[in-house]
């Protein structure tokens, strides 16, 4: 059932008129005007900063450094077929404390508490050191190539440089709080295509089947040990998504195979590294191929540093918890701004439905996290 709108805090109602908004990747359907006008009217300085199809807000209060920037996105993943919803995915609704709705975890929650963490932070402490800023894009659930990582290049050839970077996604597992990422793995995404001789399936002395010529490196590539990882990151391991050959007959051996595959890798092996390895073994099968590899993020870590002091201070200060530190998960965009020096950490609600049908955010949590943040903002820019 729904409390009446008076009864709900500041950041639970920023939250719900956030969700409100259809704001599937790259859209984002309103979001950061809302957020634009409220921190205007408490004295940041707000900029649109749009490149291509995404909107990127960046907000800023006060100015030198040390600069704090709060780091979120407004985009979302789409919620799948609304009959599987037990209420529409973008009217939020409050049943048994939690807060539904498609983004309520991933990540509209934490933008709310993040901007009335920043409210309350500059009405509290309006003479602050350095400046504490928001930086938000459209960008982060797509192919983020127009999003926080073109907003950190233009911030950094105008001169403007990010010391502590606090990122939203919603760290936590179980509990509000149980665990904060102090990094993540890089990603690297390939597709090889294996070159064979197209022929008939009652000739294969007249044809190179490609399936069959790829078995034994794939068998090799899925059994390789990349590495061991190390005190920070797990071992590196390496997925196949898709294996596709054929032209639909099955009297045909295929000319060509295509198959694409995601490593997730740690600070022990590089990309390159990782690619001379692939190498190898496609040669040493005799494959002819064309191998393509794009690299999405390189691992980043902040083990340990004032913000990590800070982060640590404050959750055991509001939560009551010393969190775990992690590096698990996929990325975020925490990789475009660590490259620049900024020590960054990712600290946010708890991540059990994000993605999913019926996601949603425990609505206690949503006040909490906003404390969390702003008694970070005060333990870097105040005391």
């Amino acid at each position: 059932m729904n409390k009446a709108a008076t009864q709900l805090s500041a950041t639970l109602q920023l939250a719900m008129e956030l969700i409100r908004r259809k704001s599937v990747s790259p859209v984002d359907a309103g979001c950061q005007a809302i957020i634009a006008k409220r921190l205007e009217a408490c004295g940041f300085k707000t900029e649109s900063m749009p490149f291509g199809d995404v909107d990127n807000l960046w907000a800023c209060h006060g100015d030198g450094r040390p600069m704090l920037a709060f780091l979120g996105h407004t985009d979302v993943v789409p919620p799948g077929p609304e009959a599987d919803w037990s209420s529409p995915p973008f009217e939020p609704v409050i049943r048994n404390g939690m807060l539904y709705g498609r983004g309520a975890a991933d990540m509209k929650g934490s933008v709310a508490a993040m901007v009335t963490a920043c409210e309350r932070f500059v009405t509290d402490y309006p003479d602050h050191r350095g400046c504490v800023a928001l930086l938000l894009t459209s960008d982060e659930e797509g192919p983020a190539v127009d999003g926080t990582v073109k907003v950190v290049d233009a911030l950094t050839a105008r001169g403007e440089h990010i010391d502590y970077c606090v990122v939203g996604e919603p760290s936590s597992l179980e509990t509000l709080g149980d665990v904060v990422r102090i990094g993540r793995r890089g990603s690297l995404v390939g597709e090889i295509v294996v070159h064979g001789v197209q022929g008939h399936s009652a000739y294969p002395e007249r044809a190179l089947n490609p399936i069959h010529a790829f078995a034994p490196a794939l068998n090799e590539l899925c059994a390789t040990e990349w590495d061991v990882g190390d005190e920070h990151f797990p071992p590196s391991i390496c997925q196949f998504t898709n294996i596709n050959a054929g032209t639909g007959a099955a009297n045909v051996i295929p000319g060509q195979l295509r198959v694409t595959f995601n490593i997730r890798h740690g600070a022990v092996s590089t990309a390159s590294a990782i690619q001379n390895r692939i190498r190898g073994i496609l040669d040493k099968h005799g494959l002819k191929y064309d191998l393509n590899i794009q690299i999405s993020g390189v691992p980043f870590i902040t083990a340990d540093g004032d913000l990590y002091e800070a982060v640590r201070d404050t959750m055991y200060q509001c939560l009551g918890v010393i969190p775990r530190r992690d590096t698990g998960g996929g990325t975020s965009d925490g990789r475009f701004v660590a490259p620049t020096g900024a020590q960054v950490i990712e600290v946010g609600p708890v991540n059990l439905s994000i993605h999913k049908v019926d996601e949603h955010v425990r609505v206690d949590d949503l006040d909490r996290i906003a404390d969390v943040y702003h008694d970070l903002a005060k333990r870097l820019l105040v005391s």
